[in-house]
């Protein structure tokens, strides 16, 4: 028998709903009234835990500093420790809703539902007051960021086949939110700080739900899209035009961070500050496009690798048109397959340039650097399947 309380169900009216006798009530459960006990027993059903603010608080140390993990423009995580031993990452959302308590939790129960080995699992939340918290399953290598593009103490050293894995399960993590979940989700924020590490090197795509749980105008950069300048796609970032063919283009800057240990959004190559994958395309050109690997791979196959980035520049392209899907990404990384060169094209740039005064101060502003025709910005919309991006090699 199945209760609901979302959308605030005739079910509990003129109706005194129990739990079952022998259901057991951890004390972590926020359960205050007889609506809220009709939601446990609907979210307990949906393997989701919900959790009152203060067994969070001690669960956090009272959110010390000293077990902050993480944070970013959607909140700040911690390390925590349940009741029962269990370490979680705790996510403490910082951006408004304007979704109500019910809405929210019925958004929560959905993506708990959705389980793959490359996304992070979420365990539970809480809604409590003007409180917005998630429960995370915890990743002891925490992020990408933080093991492979940080130079400080926390930094792992990775193989090739390390990174090449890393590369293929985030591909089959993303391919499985646009081609399976139903509907499909969109992540909007794929970087490496969202790509976590489990204590084999596995690696998880996290935040994926947030772009359900937030209005479009709820943002985290300074421009009116969701994303992070480094990973965003032109059309995206200078049209508002969101596609899965977005998340493909920022998987391909995360795939050149991966392959080159280099930051998008720090690192400048030559006189000209040239960006991560304008440097990747200049180098192919050039005919060096080795080059982009980081000196840290020592041992590598090397039609595997430049296979690897020249995928990482088809995912980059301006136009959203000749992007692969990500069931054709997953293919190429890990089939026998032979790229059609001749279909690639020059990869589209966004970025935000700052500019100094005379007075001392600056001025940013932002700028979408595109293949054009003549002075005109050619942008195009999606198409499910683009022409000749792969060719299956004979047996």
């Amino acid at each position: 028998m199945t209760f609901s309380c979302f959308g605030f169900s005739n079910s509990c009216k003129g109706k005194n709903h129990q739990p079952p006798e022998q259901a057991p009530i951890d004390q972590d459960y926020l359960i205050i009234d007889v609506c809220s006990i009709c939601a446990w027993l609907e979210i307990a059903t949906n393997n989701v835990r919900v959790f009152s603010y203060n067994s969070l608080r001690s669960a956090t140390d009272s959110f010390h500093p000293s077990n902050r993990i993480g944070g970013g423009g959607f909140g700040v995580v911690y390390r925590g420790v349940l009741r029962d031993g269990t370490q979680v990452a705790i996510k403490t959302l910082s951006a408004e809703s304007k979704q109500g308590k019910n809405e929210f939790m019925t958004e929560i129960t959905m993506i708990s539902n959705i389980r793959h080995p490359n996304l992070v699992e979420l365990i539970g939340c809480c809604v409590e007051n003007s409180n917005r918290i998630l429960v995370y399953e915890y990743m002891e290598n925490n992020s990408l960021t933080t093991s492979l593009l940080s130079s400080k103490r926390k930094h792992i050293s990775m193989d090739w086949s390390t990174r090449a894995a890393i590369c293929i399960g985030t591909a089959s993590g993303l391919e499985f939110l646009h081609e399976v979940v139903e509907p499909p989700i969109v992540h909007r924020d794929i970087k490496a700080s969202n790509i976590l590490l489990d204590g084999n090197l596995q690696p998880k795509i996290g935040d994926f739900g947030l772009a359900k749980l937030f209005p479009d105008n709820v943002t985290h950069v300074t421009t009116r899209v969701a994303g992070t300048v480094g990973y965003l796609a032109p059309e995206y970032a200078s049209l508002g035009q969101l596609t899965k063919k977005a998340d493909v283009y920022s998987f391909g800057i995360l795939m050149l961070e991966i392959i080159s240990g280099r930051s998008s959004s720090k690192a400048a190559f030559g006189v000209d500050l040239l960006i991560l994958v304008e440097w990747a395309w200049k180098l192919k050109n050039e005919e060096r496009l080795l080059d982009v690997v980081d000196p840290e791979i020592t041992e590598y196959a090397e039609d595997e690798v430049m296979r690897f980035i020249k995928v990482a520049l088809f995912c980059t392209q301006a136009s959203a048109q000749q992007r692969p899907n990500m069931k054709q990404v997953v293919e190429m990384l890990t089939k026998n397959v032979h790229l059609n060169e001749k279909a690639l094209t020059e990869p589209g740039v966004y970025r935000t340039r700052i500019s100094q005064h005379a007075g001392g101060g600056s001025s940013s502003d932002t700028s979408s650097s595109v293949k054009k025709k003549g002075k005109k910005l050619v942008l195009s919309t999606e198409l499910d399947s683009p022409e000749s991006v792969t060719e299956m090699l004979p047996r």
